[in-house]
């Protein structure tokens, strides 16, 4: 990032009844919007719509399901103007998602679970794609939370990711890469990762993190409640702004807009 530019806040709009931070408080489509224009006044950047809990243990839901609680709120959420990211691993909810106005793919496989993926981003080249490092699936990811060194491990899978979907013609400009933190991780492997987030910026994309509320927070300050969880993540905001990363993922929104102005303003 330049002196002129700062960290950006995705907003989690989770339109499941199932998420581990907010399951079913914006699940009915009234809820989710509701929810949308509060973000929106408190000058969120983008708002990620996901259709699909993605929490450790989850298991998958049907297509069509998914298409139900995405689509509808992408629509509404283009009318009110706002920029949507669409969170899935399914390239066809990710195509009709692009369809009606949403810019960005925010894909926690990077590509892996839908081979069509690669293809449709590689078509759409004004799209952004989050390319997330990935494991496996939520049902059975932490079995494979197994590292000699994390962070090596997890920056080198990323350049190879990344490699292939440039391969399958996708833009470098369209890439964004997000360390996948609580992804197949341990908190310690948590820890390390954002200790050295400087070295997964050294990739030379933008970097998103997303910690919102996570588990490995509550373990450390001692709040199960994922709400109670939410000046730590606070804390990690601050201190991912000042290490100039492209983004962060939150469930709050004005908190961390806040403290995203205060290290900018402090950057000069």
């Amino acid at each position: 990032m330049d002196e002129t530019s700062r960290t950006l806040v995705m907003g989690v709009l989770n339109v499941t009844p199932d998420s581990f931070a907010d399951g079913g408080r914006h699940f009915e489509a009234g809820a989710a919007i509701t929810r949308a224009k509060e973000m929106l006044a408190e000058q969120v950047d983008i708002i990620d719509v996901g259709g699909e809990s993605t929490r450790p243990g989850s298991e998958r839901i049907s297509l069509e399901e998914e298409r139900e609680r995405v689509i509808p709120t992408i629509v509404e959420l283009i009318a009110l103007g706002a920029t949507v990211s669409v969170d899935t691993t399914r390239a066809e909810i990710a195509k009709e998602a692009i369809a009606s106005g949403a810019t960005i793919v925010n894909d926690i496989s990077g590509g892996l679970a839908d081979p069509r993926m690669s293809a449709l981003i590689a078509s759409n080249p004004s799209v952004q794609y989050v390319v997330m490092h990935w494991r496996g699936e939520s049902k059975d990811m932490q079995s494979r939370a197994i590292y000699k060194d994390v962070v090596r491990e997890v920056k080198e899978e990323l350049e190879e990711r990344i490699t292939s979907l440039i391969s399958a013609g996708i833009s470098p400009e369209q890439i964004i890469v997000d360390p996948g933190i609580g992804f197949a991780k341990s908190g310690e492997h948590n820890w390390e990762l954002l200790r050295n987030i400087d070295r997964i910026q050294l990739l030379g994309y933008p970097v998103l993190v997303g910690v919102s509320r996570k588990r490995f927070l509550g373990d450390l300050v001692g709040a199960v409640d994922p709400d109670h969880r939410e000046a730590a993540t606070l804390a990690m905001t601050a201190h991912m702004a000042a290490r100039g990363v492209w983004g962060v993922r939150t469930h709050s929104v004005k908190p961390h807009v806040d403290a995203i102005k205060v290290i900018k303003e402090l950057r000069g």
